[in-house]
């Protein structure tokens, strides 16, 4: 309630205090209210215009900046202190987009001291190392498995990759219907829904094997198959010889921060809160 009353004493206008604490303006009029009973004296004269300090407001005014000066000196002091060790962060795919980059440098602020091991997995284990506990959180495409908590990241269209030379490479844009008779690299079975996902459902002719991005589009480029990808995907592994087209008659890939349900170390709600 400190802030709330520097901030009014500042504007002198409820709507714009109220802006800048991102609180609506009943809010804050009841914040301030619940200050002045508490310290049983009124710190505004309430006029036309907005706001007057009161003469006890005028001198609560520098008292209150100071307190939260030395709060907020405090709590760098308590996040120098905070113990520190290593967040493991499982992926499958690069990930880009902006995210992972931001995320990181947002964890780094909340937790000073603590380091980041990125960790990658293969399509084997669809949770991205959380099932085994070998990662704290991961980026996973969804569908995720069961017991996992998600949040949503970026949603996007699929793609198709093919070699240059494929019958349909010219298409600016393809419909699943017209790939059912082609043979597509599928993810491992252990893969489970996640190897169906990214073969656009049940029926669909799988050509080979891969168990990691990489040997995705060699097996594409060997002529086993061809693979569908998210869209971001398909800028972050261009390949020599290979061009990606967009896919109509598919729903949109999600890709999500993934962590186990149960699981609220700080570090983890840390790294969560870093998408907020």
């Amino acid at each position: 309630m400190l802030k709330s009353f520097v901030v009014a004493a500042e504007e002198l206008n409820v709507t714009r205090a109220a802006e800048r604490l991102f609180v609506s303006q009943p809010a804050l009029s009841k914040q301030l209210r619940t200050l002045e009973r508490q310290l049983g004296f009124t710190l505004f004269d309430r006029v036309p215009s907005g706001l007057v300090l009161t003469r006890q407001g005028t001198a609560l005014l520098p008292v209150a900046r100071d307190l939260l000066a030395r709060w907020d000196e405090g709590l760098d002091l308590v996040r120098q202190a905070a113990p520190t060790g290593t967040l493991v962060i499982g992926l499958q795919t690069a990930v880009g987009r902006g995210i992972q980059a931001e995320a990181l440098r947002r964890f780094r602020e909340r937790m000073p001291g603590w380091m980041v091991s990125l960790r990658v997995v293969g399509w084997e284990d669809p949770s991205a190392g959380l099932s085994d506990g070998g990662s704290d959180v991961a980026f996973v495409w969804l569908p995720a498995p069961e017991g996992l908590a998600t949040k949503v990241l970026a949603t996007e269209r699929r793609f198709v990759a093919m070699p240059e030379g494929h019958r349909l490479a010219g298409r600016e844009e393809i419909d699943f219907a017209e790939l059912r008779e082609e043979p597509f690299v599928a993810l491992p079975e252990a893969a489970g829904p996640l190897r169906e996902f990214w073969l656009g459902g049940p029926g669909t002719i799988v050509g080979g094997e891969a168990s990691s991005p990489d040997g995705v589009f060699e097996a594409v480029m060997a002529g086993l198959g061809l693979v569908l990808l998210a869209e971001g995907n398909a800028e972050l592994y261009r390949r020599p010889g290979l061009v990606a087209r967009p896919v109509t008659g598919l729903s949109p890939a999600r890709l999500a921060v993934a962590w186990r349900a149960a699981d609220h170390r700080p570090a983890v709600t840390a790294f969560l809160r870093s998408f907020a």
